[in-house]
């Protein structure tokens, strides 16, 4: 048991000491016990056939055996119909009942060997029914016709009285027989007849039975047949899906376990392909950003390291006495502390231009009037290195009033101008414009510089990128004024179009929007 202070101690910890618990894991083994996804997708392809055909089943067995149900009553109604109008005839032949006939009759063809008959009078006396014992109907056959008086009166009262001690086998109810008038021709009703299937209330004869019977066992085999192809194709159809699936998962591996060079290489126009396609990019552009922190690290460190060891030969210089210590040494020290804070301030403003923790204030601002004030603060720096700048009112005295951060536009302005500044060889121009165009506001600085290569327009924006990192470093350059202007006019919802030819120059050019949509809510998170 813990000692009572140190559970006492325990409850009253603070609630803040208690929710800075956290918990990590390394990511876990690449084993999967549960079923892969291909077997899971063929499983369900061959369930939904199963579904599919026990619905099917269901419905075809409702309503199928109800329309084939009414099909055997149709059969066996026409039967008796035939049987009433061949009763009538032979009525109306012999002027009264006699068994013989009716014993021909249910030899004859009219009547199924499946089916049984019942013939009765027009007092609903039973004459005749295929169910009676065989042997009195025979015997009272042959009296008859030894008697030669099978037609009289006399033998079919004396039949009929015999009749009633014959138990037959007919059904009772309605559903179970199909019953039918002997109506003769001059309309007199002299009987009736009764036809049912024998062993079946449903009057469903033996050849109807057998070809229901083959009917659900087609259906039992389709049902196996459908689901059979729907696993087989749920197979080869969840193998095709699972292919660049895995290969993408294979891929993402590669790269966890730290070769960023790994691709999917999928290429085509479905979902999963598109996906390889973005996952590649995503990859490409996780390279470049890996690749430009392990450069931004070196260029940090080399350029940080300058100014302070610059700083620290001066500093220990003047305490041992080999610098005097006076204005121009102690300028060097300043000289080199502005540059490491410029340096640090370039990063700073990456970092929240990227992150837009930089609050964004939109005025009307008259761009002309800005980036004339903007040129005019230049000008005396680009004369000290022996350039001309000049700045170019192109909108025709109309003005570009529109709403932007004016300190932002600034700084981005002023970084194309060091841009050009710096790779523009003594002696050359720099030219600042406004003008505009039908949905936007276009500011322009172009040089007589070195230019850019075709193979690098599309890389300049990048963060930390320099196309000659000795060259501008002696310039004084991080490689970040270029990135941050870009994010500068992305939060202005504009663009910036670039144009470049080796040995003559090149021209920024920033498209703002005359009509600013509104920015959207940050979503960084707070750690």
């Amino acid at each position: 048991m813990l000692p009572a202070r140190l559970v006492t101690e325990q409850k009253n910890k603070p609630e803040n000491e208690a929710s800075s618990r956290a918990k990590w894991n390394t990511p876990r083994s690449d084993s999967r016990t549960s079923m892969s996804y291909g077997t899971r997708m063929a499983l369900s392809f061959a369930l939904t056939s199963l579904m599919t055909v026990l619905i099917l089943v269901c419905v075809v067995s409702v309503v199928w055996g109800n329309v084939f149900s009414e099909y055997t009553r149709t059969n066996v109604t026409e039967i008796a119909q035939l049987t009433s109008q061949k009763l009538a005839s032979i009525y109306e032949q012999n002027g009264s009942w006699n068994l013989s006939d009716l014993v021909a009759l249910s030899d004859s063809t009219i009547a199924s060997e499946d089916l049984g008959l019942q013939v009765m009078d027009a007092d609903g006396t039973i004459l005749y029914d295929d169910t009676w014992p065989a042997a009195p109907v025979a015997a009272e056959l042959k009296r008859l016709k030894e008697e030669g008086s099978s037609a009289s009166e006399e033998s079919n009262e004396e039949w009929s009285s015999r009749a009633h001690s014959f138990l037959s086998e007919a059904p009772t109810d309605a559903e179970g027989a199909v019953t039918e008038p002997v109506v003769t021709k001059d309309g007199e009703t002299v009987g009736s007849v009764r036809i049912w299937v024998l062993g079946s209330d449903v009057l469903l004869t033996k050849a109807d039975a057998a070809f229901r019977d083959r009917t659900f066992n087609a259906m039992v085999v389709a049902a196996f047949v459908a689901v059979a192809a729907a696993l087989l194709v749920g197979l080869l159809v969840s193998r095709s899906l699972v292919k660049p699936i895995r290969r993408i998962t294979s891929t993402a591996k590669q790269i966890r376990d730290g070769d960023l060079s790994a691709r999917t290489e999928l290429r085509g126009d479905d979902e999963i392909d598109q996906l390889g396609e973005t996952f590649d990019e995503m990859a490409t552009s996780l390279e470049k950003d890996l690749k430009h922190e392990r450069r931004l690290t070196s260029d940090v460190a080399h350029e940080l390291r300058t100014p302070l060891m610059a700083m620290l030969a001066t500093v220990e210089a003047m305490q041992d006495g080999v610098y005097p210590t006076d204005a121009e040494h102690l300028e060097t020290v300043a000289s080199e502390t502005r540059r490491l804070a410029r340096l640090v301030q370039q990063m700073l403003d990456l970092s929240r231009m990227e992150n837009r923790t930089a609050p964004l204030n939109l005025e009307p601002v008259d761009i002309v009037s800005l980036a004339r004030n903007i040129v005019a603060s230049q000008e005396q720096l680009f004369q000290s290195r022996d350039l001309r700048l000049r700045f170019t009112d192109d909108t025709g005295g109309h003005g570009a009033v529109i709403e932007v951060d004016a300190d932002m536009i600034t700084q981005a302005v002023i970084n194309l101008l060091s841009n050009a500044m710096r790779y523009t060889p003594e002696g050359g121009w720099v030219v600042a414009s406004v003008k505009l165009d039908r949905k936007n506001v276009l500011i322009s600085v172009a040089d007589t510089g070195i230019g850019i290569a075709k193979e690098d327009l599309s890389r300049i924006f990048g963060r930390f990128w320099r196309a000659d990192a000795s060259r501008a470093r002696e310039a004084g350059g991080l490689g970040v004024g270029l990135a941050v202007t870009k994010q500068i006019v992305e939060r202005h919802h504009g663009f910036i179009s670039v144009e470049s030819e080796l040995g003559k120059g090149t021209t920024f050019t920033i498209h703002l929007p005359r009509e600013h949509a509104p920015e959207a809510p940050s979503t960084t998170m707070k750690h």
